[in-house]
């Protein structure tokens, strides 16, 4: 059995191959933790794990598909071998596709639900009950703005976040006092590859859309560090705290009053 000084948080991040994951595993390295990055891509979360023991970090990789429950099984497993008993996870992993309600395809739409709720789960169902055991631990669900307000024409996304917020919420009543925190970050616009895969006419169009209906209220968007930093806070908070619920906006461009 690996020994594990109280101090020492193992985390995994999943969804870690760029973008706010990547990030979120840069951070949680900075503050000391030591990380195991689980995705499809594992070259690209190679990349990342260099930078990490490049500053002096520790850091494994396994792959991981969230929508594959002998996947999910074979990384807490690994990560577990590899790191000691797992203090935190991040479920970030997730995927965005377009399209109206009544014209999506019902098996694409299960698709993005599979990813962005049910592999939330299956990374619940793998490692949550350890942490009861040992009373301690963090689990933070990357949600998003759409949880509050939904988009038009990413159905899909939305109700799965909706979903993923429904369900963090249920466990926070349902962990209290067992010494595991459920937390939701909720970014806003963010900077990273989700959504790079749209064409030009469908990124045109969704902006075109969500202007209609108010949420593209200025073209700011946020940083995936910002997220990655709201992370850490959440995680770092100390025991008797709970951040249970963080959201994130981009801030306008300040406006010059004498500017016309």
């Amino acid at each position: 059995m690996r020994f594990q000084h109280p101090d020492r948080r193992p985390a995994v991040v999943t969804g870690a191959s760029s973008g706010i994951g990547a990030a979120a595993a840069l951070a949680l390295a900075a503050a000391g933790c030591p990380i195991a990055l689980g995705a499809r891509r594992v070259d690209r979360c190679a990349e990342v794990a260099e930078r990490i023991r490049a500053a002096g970090g520790e850091a494994v990789v396994h792959a991981l598909d969230v929508t594959d429950p002998d996947s999910v099984k074979a990384f807490a497993e690994q990560s577990t071998r590899s790191l000691g008993d797992i203090e935190v996870v991040v479920s970030n992993a997730g995927g965005l596709a377009v399209g109206a309600v009544h014209e999506v395809d019902t098996d694409e739409f299960g698709r993005e639900i599979d990813v962005n709720l049910m592999g939330a789960h299956r990374l619940v169902r793998a490692f949550v009950p350890a942490m009861v055991g040992r009373r301690r631990g963090d689990i933070v669900f990357v949600s998003s703005d759409v949880a509050r307000r939904a988009r038009p024409f990413t159905s899909a996304y939305t109700a799965s976040k909706w979903g993923l917020e429904g369900m963090a919420h249920a466990m926070q009543m349902e962990l209290e006092g067992t010494g595991v925190r459920a937390s939701i970050v909720r970014p806003g616009p963010t900077r990273s590859e989700m959504g790079t895969g749209f064409s030009a006419e469908e990124f045109e169009f969704l902006i075109a859309k969500w202007q209609v209906w108010g949420h593209a209220r200025h073209p700011r968007a946020l940083r995936a560090s910002a997220i990655a930093d709201a992370i850490v806070s959440v995680v770092s908070a100390p025991r008797g705290v709970h951040l249970n619920a963080v959201e994130i906006s981009p801030e306008a461009s300040v406006v010059d009053p004498e500017e016309p």
